[in-house]
């Protein structure tokens, strides 16, 4: 049943473009900064969801990153840069990064200052 509310809450960001987000992986056709704005408003809303809820939103992220504390970090490209290479290497680019707990919940949301 939590998984069910967590899903609708993720669903529910007024104004992303879910499919646009997913059509872009590594942000290499630079259409995924136009979502950054929607995101920064709603970003309370990423709070609490659960990994499958962020994967059927936001797609299969860009890269993940493990920590010793059985906590995962969803790294999620805004920008093209490096990453558009062969072998996507790790880039400097702007990203939304999603920290989940060892519950697989979103526990942390961290995304570049929107520009207008």
């Amino acid at each position: 049943m939590l998984l069910a509310g967590c899903s609708h809450q993720a669903a529910s960001l007024p104004g992303f473009e879910a499919a646009t987000w997913r059509s872009d992986p590594y942000a290499c056709n630079d259409t995924r900064a136009s979502q950054l704005t929607v995101l920064q408003k709603n970003r309370e809303a990423l709070y609490g969801v659960h990994t499958d809820a962020i994967d059927k939103l936001l797609g299969r992220p860009d890269e993940v990153e493990l920590s010793a504390q059985t906590e995962k970090v969803y790294i999620y490209y805004l920008r093209p840069g490096a990453q558009c290479e062969a072998g996507h290497p790790r880039s400097q680019a702007a990203k939304l990064s999603l920290r989940f707990d060892p519950l697989g919940l979103v526990s942390e949301v961290l995304l570049p200052v929107a520009h207008q």
